[in-house]
């Protein structure tokens, strides 16, 4: 008789064991909705959308995508934080929402540090500077030096001082020690259409943005945001080979509203990570934005973000920016 009830109490835990495992596997059972902050047909949104319709296919499920732009992210960061922590709700992130926004705002309708959990990366966004064809500086150096030989002159078109692009031009100049121009404009194609037309002498913005213009031969690009090269932009130097440890770029990323279930993070990580490794799709991806080295673990990606926490929050007190 113990023998018996051992045998069955053993079994009973083995099952109970096996229950988690075959819920992870399950999921998901029905579609998923993906939160994008940004307007149908922008950047992010195009990503998303290639990236979900590869994780559907493996799925067998819909991926929805909600398109809640507005407020600088916050709206769709707002919208996915307040989500049901279900498993069936995600957000796909830029380093605006995860990252900037607490140091550019007073208040913000979300927490990213405690509404979000880490699912996974996409990838790091380089940004370039990239000068108008009639301008005098071939390369880098010779930029660097027009400008510390007209200090304050030297005009640098981005979307404004609050972007990654605005920000880029202020903590350049900063750190070579003396004054840039810096023009905002309303958008980075403004940004672009300006310096081509030869209204500023350069421009700073992400790569896919000026990638068109390079090619075309409009716009000279001389250095890169990243300390690594671009691919693509091999021949670029990075902006650290005049300021040694300059290494920025933006990133897009998953997270879920915090209390998700670890099995569909789990499930959503692994998968994820499977897409981005296609060499294939890698590729599809850096011709329209992101440089990706697979999705990494959420453990990762939680330490980068809490890395990147500290960093901006050094970067913008070392430039001068204060919330609003």
């Amino acid at each position: 008789m113990q023998r018996r009830d051992f045998l069955q109490a053993a079994a009973a835990a083995s099952l109970a064991g096996l229950a988690p495992l075959a819920r992870a596997q399950a999921w998901p059972e029905k579609p998923i909705r993906l939160i994008v902050a940004q307007p149908a047909g922008s950047g992010p949104d195009s990503i998303a959308r290639m990236v979900g319709e590869q994780l559907s296919q493996r799925w067998k499920q819909a991926i929805v995508v909600d398109n809640k732009p507005g407020g600088q992210n916050a709206i769709g960061a707002q919208a996915a934080a307040h989500s049901a922590a279900d498993g069936y709700n995600f957000y796909f992130a830029t380093s605006a929402a995860l990252v900037t926004n607490p140091y550019l705002f007073k208040s913000l309708p979300y927490d990213p540090q405690k509404d979000f959990v880490p699912v996974g990366m996409i990838g790091r966004v380089p940004f370039v500077l990239a000068v108008n064809t009639e301008s005098r500086a071939k390369t880098l150096q010779e930029f660097v030096a027009q400008i510390k030989a007209n200090p304050g002159k030297v005009t640098i078109a981005n979307e404004g001082p609050k972007t990654f692009g605005g920000m880029m031009t202020r903590l350049f100049g900063s750190q070579l020690g003396v004054q840039v121009n810096s023009v905002p404009y309303v958008s980075i194609g403004a940004a672009v259409t300006q310096t081509v037309g030869g209204q500023t002498e350069a421009v700073m913005g992400d790569v896919p943005a000026l990638i068109q213009m390079i090619k075309a031969g409009r716009l000279r690009p001389i250095a890169v945001t990243t300390a690594r090269r671009v691919s693509g932009l091999e021949n670029v130097p990075p902006i650290s080979e005049v300021i040694p440890g300059f290494d920025y770029a933006g990133f897009m990323a998953i997270v879920a509203p915090s209390g998700t279930p670890a099995a569909a993070i789990q499930r959503f990580n692994r998968d994820l990570d499977a897409v981005l490794s296609d060499k294939e799709m890698a590729a599809k991806l850096l011709a329209v934005g992101p440089m990706t080295e697979g999705a990494g673990t959420p453990e990762q990606m939680g330490a980068f973000l809490n890395a990147e926490h500290t960093r901006w929050g050094k970067l913008t007190k070392d430039i001068g920016i204060l919330p609003e």
